[in-house]
């Protein structure tokens, strides 16, 4: 065996993470709908404070420094904000909490497992060792898993440590003297290059779906604004 390559091992954390989101998202159905409603008019009302300060900051005779540093301290626009982050947050933490102990339990049980493999490492033919090669400790097991919250803290650096050769380790293997070895040498399924690709599309299209809605919602905030 020879140490997992990156995309390897992140076509496998995908495998996992949307087998473990599926449930979440299936119980939270109810929640994320009423909250994005909630998120929807938080982000039409910032909408409408931004377009009337800045409406009023081209208006204003005054220093154009002046008239910005006040529109950001405009009463209407803290509160919108404020109301916009509560909505994020009530909608977000509580799936992404159940998300996040599901696949502690998860990854722990499966990476203390004989296969010593998640089913999407399973998958890419991967599977979890000491640094030595040799079985990892159980209490090395959970401390791998949640020092992956530092390689997340890190702005993804952590997790880019996988890509440098020769022992392609990530932050969070390096704290737990851990390694992620596959079974040879040969390159991504292509089925496994098909789905980073569908990921990869997704995501794209949820951006430009995403912008564009904000660009409509701005837009009808400017025109009530400037009282269309």
């Amino acid at each position: 065996m020879i140490a997992a390559r990156f995309w390897r091992r992140y076509a496998a954390w995908s495998l996992d993470a949307a087998l473990l989101a599926a449930p979440v998202l299936v119980l939270a159905a109810p929640r994320l709908r009423a909250g994005a409603e909630r998120i929807a008019a938080a982000f039409a009302e910032l909408a409408d404070a931004v377009s009337t300060a800045l409406l009023e900051l081209l208006l204003s005779n005054g220093s154009p420094l002046a008239a910005a540093l006040a529109a950001a301290q405009e009463p209407r626009l803290r509160e919108a904000a404020a109301t916009l982050l509560d909505a994020l947050g009530a909608t977000a933490l509580p799936p992404l909490a159940a998300f996040a102990l599901l696949a502690l339990a998860y990854h722990v049980a499966s990476e203390s497992s004989p296969r010593q493999a998640t089913l999407g490492k399973r998958a890419l033919g991967l599977r979890i060792v000491a640094a030595d090669g040799g079985r990892l400790a159980q209490p090395r097991v959970p401390l791998r898993h949640l020092a992956g919250a530092l390689s997340w803290l890190s702005g993804n650096l952590g997790h880019l440590l996988a890509a440098l050769p020769p022992e392609r380790r990530a932050l969070h293997d390096r704290i737990a003297g851990a390694r992620v070895l596959q079974a040879d040498a040969g390159p991504l399924p292509a089925w496994a290059r098909a789905w980073i690709a569908a990921q990869a599309l997704a995501g794209l299209a949820a951006a430009v779906w995403l912008g564009a809605a904000m660009q409509a919602q701005l837009q009808v905030a400017v025109q009530r604004a400037l009282g269309g």
